[in-house]
């Protein structure tokens, strides 16, 4: 049974952050400590969150230390003078200077409130259901148009315009800025746009194919730490990081990693965004793993004799018993339907 996880926003995981800084101020007890660390390690961005915002209180701490000595005067000063006068008149100035210190607890935090505006201002977090489509204009004036099942995230700073594509599939319209890249990360590879257009799918298994329809992108892997390239895929020999002109694809698995798509073929492969699958001699199996992705209804091919006949057509994505029905009225396959929106493939017996 699969469990469905809500992704927090990076709003939510800033507001974390902040609570965090403004607990660890004093240093903070051992205990506190090693909450904060288990914190930390739970998502990647807690860590980024907590040092961007860190580095903002300390910015703040040293805009007030360059007036302290001034301050502490003034205040001793201030203290001298409300000693000698009578209780009744000291009472007032108290109150003032209480209320002037939570004004100035209160412009710090709205300080720091400005800047993580900033800073999440390009901050999006974008996703589609299963089946679902949509277009989204970014921060930057780029647009991305999402396929089924896709999570996006960007992840821009002053220095780059940076988008993981945590799962799924998107195509990329980028806005021009020489002096900003965009960089879409899929999985353990880069792909740096060069004033361009393209599409990246992370499969399942991690594999990542992406497809360039204007302009080129530069592709680089990025292995973890702890993961040598050689390992990822020994049987590929391909110089990275490589070019992808328009028309070209990448897929590093592949025998071939580079290669250029005839029209057809780049059509074929961006038909979702026209609400489409369409199949020319794929194997059976292949074909229902695309059409699995567009609904909740599940095939399931359950005997191997059918598994490699070839399949060709048009059909629109989501609609499964469209797609069954041409299967069974064109092939000898037989259709089982179980619980839970299962339906299952077999070959029809012959009379």
């Amino acid at each position: 049974m699969s469990e469905l996880v809500k992704l927090r926003t990076l709003a939510e995981v800033e507001e974390e952050a902040a609570v965090w800084v403004w607990r660890m101020d004093d240093g903070g007890g051992p205990e506190l400590r090693a909450a904060l660390e288990q914190w930390l390690r739970r998502d990647p961005r807690h860590r980024r969150a907590f040092e961007e915002l860190g580095g903002v209180w300390q910015s703040l701490d040293t805009l007030a230390e360059a007036k302290r000595e001034e301050k502490v005067a003034t205040f001793l000063a201030e203290e001298r003078r409300l000693q000698a006068e009578p209780e009744r008149l000291r009472r007032p100035h108290r109150v003032a200077r209480w209320v002037g210190a939570a004004v100035a607890a209160s412009l710090v935090l709205v300080s720091i409130g400005v800047l993580l505006q900033r800073q999440s201002a390009e901050a999006q977090l974008l996703s589609t259901a299963v089946g679902q489509h949509r277009s989204a204009r970014l921060a930057d004036g780029s647009t991305v148009e999402l396929n089924t099942n896709t999570i996006v995230e960007t992840l821009y700073t002053p220095e780059e315009r940076a988008v993981r594509l945590r799962k799924g599939e998107a195509l990329f319209h980028v806005a021009k800025n020489a002096d900003r890249p965009f960089v879409v990360i899929a999985g353990e590879t880069r792909v740096r746009a060069i004033g361009t257009a393209f599409n990246v799918r992370l499969r399942e298994n991690e594999q990542v194919e992406v497809i360039v329809t204007e302009g080129k992108v530069e592709v680089r892997q990025e292995p973890t730490p702890s993961v040598a390239a050689e390992v990822i895929s020994p049987q590929v020999h391909v110089e990275l990081p490589t070019q992808l002109l328009a028309g070209q694809r990448f897929q590093l698995e592949s025998p071939s990693p580079v290669e250029a798509l005839p029209s057809a073929l780049l059509s074929k492969a961006l038909a979702w965004r026209e609400g489409a699958i369409v199949f020319d001699g794929e194997p059976l199996s292949r074909a229902i793993e695309e059409v699995n992705r567009y609904s909740d209804k599940r095939l399931i091919v359950v005997d191997p004799a059918i598994r490699e006949m070839r399949m060709g057509g048009r059909f629109r994505t989501g609609d499964v018993d469209g797609f069954v029905a041409a299967l069974t009225r064109a092939f000898p396959v037989a259709v089982q339907r179980g619980a839970d929106n299962v339906i299952y493939l077999e070959a029809r017996e012959r009379h």
